[in-house]
């Protein structure tokens, strides 16, 4: 499979086997996250590899966060919304946590971290679709929540950029035809 062949035939699939990958994959996806671009060399990834009962405690972090934002717990909606939180991500035997940490020296940019880190979540899916696995980025109000980022040991100012939840598809999904680049394009200077 070439690189572009890659980028065409990768797609989202929220739907997966409860099927653990074997680490040398998940190892290997890892890898190639740290050969993105990157900013004045860096490297402000960091990876959280979650698995197995860390997924349900992370859940309830989830759930105990959503809970405190809602107004009435016991209504029977919010109770619904809560188990959906707490379930979330046991829809994948595998989450990755992509964090980007703050700038270290004066000249790099916060915001050229995060887009080092979301180049490396590029490189990551790219590998995950050359592996066979199934995978989606997910974000959400809980990538902004500082009490989820503590639970990793990130400061408030940091940024969880991604989860990225990796295994088996469960499903088949169709090809996906984007729009034209043509007609998003603006050819600045070619025609001299």
């Amino acid at each position: 499979m070439t690189v572009y062949e890659a980028i065409r035939a990768r797609r989202s699939v929220g739907k997966m086997k409860p099927d653990r990958p074997p680490r040398e994959k998940i190892e290997h996806i890892l890898e190639a996250a740290t050969y993105a671009p990157d900013h004045h060399t860096v490297e402000p990834w960091r990876f959280f590899v979650i698995s197995g009962k860390a997924r349900e405690e992370l859940g309830e972090l989830f759930a105990r966060r959503c809970s405190e934002r809602l107004p009435e717990i016991a209504s029977e909606k919010a109770q619904t919304l809560l188990a959906k939180e707490r379930g979330k991500l046991l829809q994948a035997p595998v989450v990755i946590v992509v964090a980007s940490v703050k700038p270290a020296l004066p000249k790099v940019l916060d915001i050229e971290n995060v887009e080092a880190v979301a180049a490396a979540i590029q490189n990551m899916l790219l590998t995950a679709q050359e592996e066979g696995l199934a995978s989606i980025w997910r974000t959400g109000e809980v990538s902004y929540d500082p009490e989820v980022k503590a639970f990793f040991g990130l400061e408030p100012e940091e940024h969880l950029v991604g989860f990225i939840y990796l295994g088996y598809p469960a499903i088949t999904v169709s090809p996906r035809e984007p729009g034209s680049f043509e007609a998003r394009t603006r050819w600045l200077g070619w025609e001299e």
